[in-house]
């Protein structure tokens, strides 16, 4: 073999050969061949400073996180237990694409009389996570021409996905004047005959606003005028509301055949890493769902869906346990950000996140840096503060930061007193 100019080559070859060979692969570059769409699959933002909060963490800092939206609390033991007596029995083979039966039964009785939505296991599709849900349901209805109202703050997968599809997102934007929820009648003179899906996150990720039955039910109002126009409604942050009450947007009048519902048990169960989701949906949606899925991975995993009947058919001791640290963490952290001149707060009705509007701080100094972007405020904050924090860039809402308080009071508590000397001292 000849290894001239970086190049290792076949022994076969004449001289002449090797040269144009050689030649060949030095001039060869592997990301000349990356597509456009491999570009846009990147969650940026919160990836980027979460890396950067383990990197200072290696180096010695004492780093509070509030980047990653995982619970810290370990999966209930009940739930536990039940994958490990699944396992036992064998069920570590090969599922079947739209779910076990047994677990799709469940999850009907559960939508059912959970939230008054009339699904048969037929039109429930089980997958690795609801992540992968999303994905589905939008690689089944969204093509290029199509348009997807995403209304920001808003998480950004549906973003993506939707161009993953070749849709085209139309932003909606509402602040904290508005409760972080775009009302209907803007959301009504947004449409237009390419108009396909609007996707409602009620609680939200990231400002945690919950919509109420009666802002649902103008939605719906526009819905009904509008033939071709469906909803995706991601409500897995269900179990986490402090204020109000959750309702499902598909419970409403004549919006069962309307909606998509997309949930998961990683937030609620404290089951993020086990990678289950589900999404409810009229019947031949719910059967393209599937062959989606079945094209680009396989049925989600058998044991951790056996564990998910325990979970939704157990007590929920632990999933109320949880809720109600996660309000004593709301708690401190509206007070500490309430406290921060400049820092705008609603109330935070659900979810563990924060999302203050920090507009009025963009443009000020820290020593000779002018921080004049969202962007810029975070990595400030993380590099001469510790705080590692999330740029409402990645939400669509560039004015805006995210925290997540799913992390102990301790490190909420250092959090806080950090951003109010930190934030407190710009000029």
């Amino acid at each position: 073999m000849c290894f001239r100019m970086g190049a290792l080559c076949p022994p076969h070859l004449d001289r002449a050969s090797a040269v144009t060979y050689r030649v060949a692969m030095t001039q060869f570059d592997p990301a000349a061949l990356l597509v456009s769409r491999s570009k846009t699959a990147d969650e940026g933002a919160i990836i980027r400073m979460s890396q950067r909060a383990r990197e200072l963490r290696a180096k010695g800092a004492d780093v509070v996180s509030m980047t990653l939206g995982e619970p810290d609390f370990d999966t209930p033991d009940n739930i536990q237990a039940a994958a490990s007596e699944a396992m036992k029995k064998g069920f570590t083979h090969y599922s079947p694409v739209m779910g076990i039966p047994e677990l799709r039964a469940a999850l009907a009785h559960k939508l059912k009389h959970e939230n008054g939505l009339d699904y048969a296991a037929g039109e429930i599709v089980l997958a690795n996570g609801a992540k992968q849900a999303i994905a589905n349901a939008m690689l089944s209805i969204i093509e290029a021409g199509d348009e997807v109202i995403m209304l920001a703050p808003f998480w950004v997968s549906y973003e993506i996905t939707v161009r993953f599809c070749g849709g085209t997102p139309v932003v909606l934007h509402a602040g904290v004047e508005e409760g972080y929820k775009v009302p209907a009648h803007r959301i009504a003179a947004a449409i237009t005959p390419r108009t396909k899906l609007i996707v409602l996150n009620s609680p939200s990720n990231p400002s945690g606003a919950v919509w109420s039955k009666a802002e649902l039910e103008e939605l719906a109002a526009v819905v009904r005028r509008h033939p071709q126009l469906m909803v995706m409604s991601d409500e897995i942050y269900e179990y986490i509301i402090f204020d109000g009450e959750m309702h499902s947007f598909g419970a409403l009048p004549g919006m069962r055949e309307r909606t998509i519902t997309v949930n998961g048990f990683s937030k609620g169960f404290a089951m993020t890493g086990w990678r289950l989701g589900y999404a409810a949906a009229p019947e031949p949606i719910a059967r393209a769902m599937a062959r989606m899925q079945s094209a680009i991975s396989a049925g989600a995993n058998q044991f951790v869906q056996r564990a998910a009947i325990a979970a939704l058919e157990g007590p929920r001791d632990s999933v109320q346990r949880m809720r109600q640290e996660y309000q004593l963490r709301r708690d401190m952290v509206q007070g500490g950000l309430n406290a921060i001149p400049g820092v705008r707060m609603g109330n935070i009705p659900a979810t563990f996140y924060a999302f203050p509007d920090v507009s009025a701080l963009l443009g000020k100094k820290a020593g000779n840096h002018v921080l004049d972007t969202t962007d810029a405020l975070c990595d400030w904050l993380l590099d001469q503060h510790h705080v590692a924090t999330v740029p409402g860039s990645a939400f669509g809402a560039p004015g805006s930061i995210r925290l997540s308080f799913a992390c102990s009071e301790a490190e909420i508590g250092k959090a806080m007193a950090r951003m109010q000397t930190g934030l407190g001292s710009l000029v």
